[in-house]
């Protein structure tokens, strides 16, 4: 009975680690090291200096999106979620979906929508406010140009009817 309860400890201490990726050393870990660790990325693109990003999104129900950071030997430079209020602060009016794909990662499919009558397009992420409250940030995209009309975020209290249901619970940092 130890054993088995050992062994489930360590799955799950195991599991929390590949989560985050925590370990993983800029520097020292490698690419192939990266993915054993954080799984298949959902997205992979090119940097300007040779390097590469990829992205590990944690959801739909869940509040990050790890980015990790590759210089062109494949070695880790860094390893963030990207899903915080000081990342949706560089998304800027005019950009295009590829520069806001970049900065965030791809959002949920299932919460993505189209406005045929405002020609907009929605794409959603969910994260952990500055307060600790669940929330989703909307980016609303030009369903001509493709590019960034505004953006704007509302924790899912507010997003209810209402203002029904209290979910901080739901979210720590």
């Amino acid at each position: 009975m130890k054993n088995i309860a050992l062994g489930l400890v360590t799955l799950l201490c195991a599991a929390c680690a590949s989560y985050g990726g925590s370990g993983l050393q800029p520097g020292v870990a490698t690419l192939a090291e990266v993915e054993a660790a954080m799984g298949a990325p959902a997205l992979r693109w090119p940097e300007p200096d040779g390097g590469q990003s990829l992205a590990f999104p944690r959801g739909p129900a869940g509040f990050h999106t790890y980015v990790a950071r590759f210089r062109g030997d494949g070695r880790l430079i860094g390893l963030r979620n990207v899903l915080e209020p000081s990342t949706f602060a560089l998304v800027r009016a005019g950009m295009t979906q590829e520069e806001v794909l970049h900065l965030l990662g791809p959002p949920f499919p299932g919460w993505t929508t189209y406005f045929e009558q405002r020609d907009e397009l929605v794409w959603e992420w969910r994260f952990c406010d500055d307060w600790g409250e669940a929330a989703r940030f909307n980016v609303l995209f030009s369903g001509t140009t493709g590019q960034v009309r505004t953006t704007m975020a509302l924790t899912e209290r507010q997003s209810m009817p209402f203002g029904s249901g209290n979910r901080r619970s739901w979210c720590s940092r």
